[in-house]
């Protein structure tokens, strides 16, 4: 089928299918049209679907077409007459761009509740169809990340990174909003980029490349975990896409990298190289290495369908000096989803708030056993974990009852090492941080037998001197 056949038949595929109208912007949405299109159209190749669908977004970059080479080479030019619901579709799914009243277009939700970029995922992707190993972190990641670094170093943006935004719905998303004044390097393209640059190096390793674009997508996006959790599920998942890419760069590696693709934007551009690039890059990197690579994902509360706090919260001064582990007991069943751990988050908040009269959740952060870490009040406010010593320290909880039995080894290594390592790395947690049971200072169970006979062998674990014993319910957890 030629190209121009091809376009006409997607055209006609999407105007005839009544079930396109306000296609939410959700991976799984994008992954079905992929299906269809490549059901239609057989022998195009996840190549050509991905070169066409650049084609189709016009996104016809200098920068990119350095490295991979124009679409138009092998596409029409020729003009598509497309409904109002696909172009809208399209526009949004691969068009990246933020509104000036802080709209993120161009990303879409995944099932484990982070939000990705199309445009660096696929151009990663391409670069790993063509065995372009050296365009990958180019395309994919580092000139966004070099040109973020230049623009914050010249002031003209209050951050180097960042931020992450809020869907209207986790159920419907249509609308991504993010707070205040971006980054270049959103977290949307920083994680559609990291995307690319794992599902690229993979593909340009493998002797025989994927059959399908959507196949490949929907192995990486749509696996659901099963009862062993992320201890039995494959590798390459994104919900893994943190500890993937760990592995594949280093701080040295990501900055010869940034400088690199930023030689060839300059040379591209016509622009002059940037006095002090190298420590401006640097101290990016820096940052990058610390909130990606060390950091967990953490879920935000808007993200998770929190109810706002009611009252006037207590502010903290970090650096903390202790971290409180307990167990939520109720729920008592570990969450392996982000559907199921937001449901949970939502049902704790409603306890705390409306049964216990609390402001809000009690806990600092949550840890489900799908991977991710859910902000409670977060590391700025003060909690309500640890009656006595909610100032002094973050309460961390695991969703639930391990009065009997241990959390997965992935969910205990995010409360043991990655949660702390990223607190003392930003500066919320001191070096020498010990770590409590909640039993150890409270009349409770929590965090239940087993998990607290586990915590004993951490190396931040100490015995407490002076034990405040105020008396509460012997399960709650709560206080």
């Amino acid at each position: 089928m030629s190209p121009v056949k091809w376009f006409v038949t997607l055209a006609v595929l999407i105007i005839g299918s009544k079930v396109n109208a306000a296609i939410p912007r959700h991976m799984d949405e994008f992954i079905r049209v992929l299906e269809h299109v490549e059901a239609q159209n057989p022998g195009l190749g996840p190549l050509g679907t991905v070169r066409a669908l650049r084609h189709l977004a016009g996104y016809g970059d200098l920068f990119a077409e350095s490295f991979l080479g124009s679409a138009n080479d092998d596409y029409s030019r020729a003009a598509l007459v497309l409904n109002v619901e696909f172009d809208d579709f399209i526009g949004k799914a691969l068009r990246h761009r933020v509104s000036e009243g802080g709209e993120e277009v161009g990303v879409v939700l995944i099932r484990d509740g982070t939000t990705v970029a199309m445009a660096p995922l696929l151009l990663g992707i391409e670069a790993g169809l063509q065995t372009k190993v050296d365009a990958l972190h180019a395309v994919a990641l580092t000139r966004t990340l070099g040109l973020s670094f230049l623009a914050f170093h010249n002031s003209l943006l209050p951050q180097r990174l960042g931020p992450s935004g809020c869907w209207d719905s986790v159920t419907w998303p249509a609308m991504f909003t993010l707070p205040g004044k971006p980054s270049l390097a959103t977290e949307a393209l920083i994680n559609g980029g990291m995307d690319g640059i794992i599902l690229g190096t993979e593909i340009s390793l493998l002797t025989q490349r994927p059959p399908t674009l959507s196949g490949l997508l929907k192995q990486y996006y749509s696996y659901s975990l099963g009862p062993g959790g992320l201890d039995s599920a494959p590798r390459l998942i994104s919900v893994l896409r943190r500890d993937n890419f760990r592995e594949l760069v280093s701080a040295a590696s990501l900055r010869k990298e940034v400088m690199s693709s930023m030689q060839v934007h300059w040379r591209l551009m016509g622009d002059v190289r940037a006095v002090g690039s190298k420590r401006i890059v640097k101290e990016g990197v820096q940052e990058f290495i610390q909130s990606y690579a060390n950091c967990p994902t953490i879920i935000p509360r808007c993200q998770w369908g929190a109810e706002p706090y009611r009252g006037t919260p207590t502010q903290l001064s970090p650096p903390l000096s202790y971290m409180y582990v307990h167990h939520t007991y109720e729920p008592g069943q570990p969450c392996l989803s982000f559907d199921q751990c937001a449901a949970d988050m939502r049902s704790m908040q409603r306890f705390h708030q409306d049964g216990n009269g609390w402001d809000d959740i009690g806990y600092s952060f949550v840890a489900g056993s799908d991977g991710n870490i859910y902000e409670g009040r977060g590391w700025a406010w003060q909690g309500a974990h640890t009656l006595g010593h909610n100032s002094k320290g973050y309460g961390v909880a695991i969703i639930g009852d391990f009065t009997s039995c241990l959390p997965s080894p992935r969910t205990l290594e995010l409360v043991r090492e990655r949660l702390p390592a990223c607190a003392v790395g930003s500066g919320h947690l001191s070096p020498g941080y010990i770590v409590h049971g909640h039993r150890q200072l409270v009349n409770t169970s929590c965090p239940g037998d087993t998990l607290y006979r586990e915590i004993q062998t951490w190396p931040h674990f100490r015995v407490t001197r002076n034990r405040c014993d105020t008396t509460v319910s012997k399960n709650h957890p709560f206080i």
